[in-house]
């Protein structure tokens, strides 16, 4: 590893013992995967993965009490990921105690060091960090020091920022030292297509079955996607970047990929065109067969995989502005169609608390509201690591969540049939 100066000079204890073992961590990190130098972090904000404050994470603390007693400067300032609680999701008295008392009893001593680390608000606690609504959108070209899968993913691809896959220490280091290892996702090379994925599809595809379908081939590689155009077009609007939001979260937790290419729509594919690809890439067709049978090798571990649901999660990663508004439509019209007036299955959408705010604004939120779903800046995957929580039939359209907990995915069609009640649970 090449040093600067100025960086060797805080590798030797310039700034003390503790921002010394900061910049030792990433040159440790940087080592073991081949960067020779590194790079400045050039985004606003950082964001950290870590927002939940479990009992058992007593070393986190400790770590972060070390980092704000040697009074390292906070370097950047960053949002964090949702709130693992929130008292409008339904939960049972027996499971309210095991978050409170046993699981997230440490939350309110960790949101006071993140507040002191540099947290930017008590509204900056999401997934989706670079929705407009937040204020964390990095430019393109942007150096980030990130680990959250589907914010890394969204940023490099739909961006064109720069991130590697981080963990969630090493996001706060990036942070704090201002600069991070050069390699991977950072660099030209790295940023090449070597997957090249043909779309043979009738219709669009889901983005949460076509990102689990592509990340569960090319793993941690990155893929060059042909004909996804045909069905989202050549402009990056709300559209766009609301399905590829959901299509990259796939990708990332269903595989590990942090960059993908759109042929003719995402910014480095539509400069290079098929330069991005890199030589002797190999090849994946994907066509209507293939994600039906994504979705039928999925699991259910349910115990019994018959019963009724008992609550539904939109919403991972979080909601923008504009799917709220088109899901209440499209929950307002199903139940009037099945003639009931609130939804069949307790259901949660969430979404960002600045995106709550906005959407409290329109007469949308009042309409939503009557149907019977609540609207919540929770995270649904730490809701779902309570264990009494893991016993419940929880239904969900997003593939991140199936993935790392026990809810059981259905498409989006499908979820509306089910919590509208035009469908019973298949």
């Amino acid at each position: 590893m090449h040093l600067t100066p100025e960086q060797q000079a805080l590798l030797d204890g310039s700034q003390g013992e503790v921002m010394a073992k900061v910049v030792k961590t990433l040159v440790m990190y940087g080592e073991t995967f081949g960067a020779e130098r590194m790079t400045p972090v050039t985004s606003t904000y950082g964001h950290t993965v870590i927002s939940f404050g479990l009992g058992v994470m007593k070393p986190i603390y400790d770590l972060y009490d070390t980092i704000l007693d040697a009074g390292i400067p906070a370097g950047q300032k960053f949002t964090a990921d949702p709130r693992p609680l929130d008292p409008n999701v339904p939960a049972s008295a027996l499971e309210n105690l095991v978050f409170k008392r046993f699981m997230y009893n440490q939350q309110a001593r960790y949101e006071a060091q993140l507040k002191r680390l540099g947290v930017t608000g008590d509204d900056g606690y999401t997934c989706a960090c670079y929705f407009d609504e937040v204020g964390n959108t990095p430019k393109r070209g942007d150096v980030l020091s990130w680990a959250e899968s589907s914010a890394v993913v969204y940023a490099n691809s739909v961006i064109g920022a720069r991130c590697n896959r981080n963990s969630g220490i090493i996001e706060l280091m990036g942070s704090i030292a201002g600069f991070v290892p050069e390699f991977g996702l950072l660099t030209d090379e790295g940023r090449k297509a070597t997957w090249v994925v043909e779309l043979r599809c009738k219709t669009r595809p889901e983005p949460q079955l076509l990102g689990s379908a592509i990340g569960m081939k090319v793993m941690e590689d990155v893929p060059y996607i042909r004909g996804l155009d045909k069905w989202l077009g050549t402009e990056l609007n709300d559209a766009a970047k609301d399905y590829l939001k959901d299509f990259g979260a796939a990708t990332a937790s269903n595989g590990a990929v942090g960059l993908y290419h759109i042929e003719n729509l995402t910014p480095e594919a539509k400069d290079l065109g098929e330069d991005i690809i890199a030589q002797n890439a190999k090849s994946f067709v994907v066509d209507d067969m293939v994600l039906e049978q994504t979705r039928k090798n999925y699991p259910v571990i349910w115990k019994d995989p018959d019963v009724a649901p008992k609550l539904c999660f939109v919403g991972c990663p979080h909601m923008s502005l504009s799917q709220l508004k088109d899901w209440t439509d499209a929950v307002e019209a199903g139940l009037k169609e099945s003639g009931r007036d609130q939804v069949a299955i307790p259901t949660v959408f969430t979404a960002p608390v600045p995106v709550i705010k906005e959407f409290e604004k329109t007469p949308y939120a009042a309409r939503l509201s009557k149907t019977g779903v609540v609207v919540s800046y929770i995270c649904p995957l730490m809701y779902m690591n309570n264990p009494l929580c893991k016993s419940k039939a929880v239904i969900t359209s997003s593939n991140k969540l199936r993935t790392y907990t026990s809810a059981r995915y259905y498409t989006e069609a499908d979820i509306l049939k089910l919590i509208t009640g035009k469908e019973a649970a298949k």
